[in-house]
């Protein structure tokens, strides 16, 4: 069940938070700069995960904080071409494999609700026409609420249906 709100997505009541990074990400904008600054020791985490495992644009990283909130991280853009520099753009390509991967995490672990901003449209510079329909496609039969926070309202906690 999909459902489209307005609101801050930090006060979302979802079990978890997806959105876009590339493999690399320096955290420095969009939904990304906010999330670092509101759990620093996810950033650390990520630097620490991006460092050893060298992960591929398509793929996916949970990260999950003392209260039991799920980060999931969906590698979406390409790699920054170099220490300090701006993530690459994402591509519709690996929005589809990070959406597959998602809905496999949202299984394995048994994930109750998710929440996410328009996908790879902000940084990412991706249409949100060509990216709704693969969200649809990978996430649209789940039985869990899916809440797509389409306009940003800081502070404000969104209606999310259950």
């Amino acid at each position: 069940m999909i459902y489209e709100v307005n609101g801050d997505i930090l006060l979302s009541k979802a079990h978890a938070v997806a959105h876009g990074v590339a493999p690399n990400d320096d955290f420095k904008k969009g939904l990304a700069y906010s999330l670092r600054e509101n759990w620093p020791s996810l950033y650390k985490d990520f630097r620490n995960y991006s460092h050893k495992n060298h992960p591929k644009e398509g793929s996916v990283w949970t990260w999950m904080n003392a209260e039991g909130k799920k980060i999931v991280n969906l590698f979406t853009q390409e790699h920054s071409r170099g220490h300090n520099s701006h993530p690459g753009k994402a591509t519709t390509s690996y929005v589809n494999h990070s959406l597959k991967e998602l809905r496999k995490v949202i299984e394995d672990e048994d994930i109750k609700s998710i929440a996410m901003p328009k996908l790879a449209t902000g940084v990412g510079s991706l249409d949100w026409n060509e990216v709704r329909p693969l969200i649809d496609k990978h996430l649209g039969d789940l039985k869990i609420p899916i809440y797509i926070y389409t306009e940003f309202h800081k502070g404000q906690q969104a209606d999310e249906p259950n």
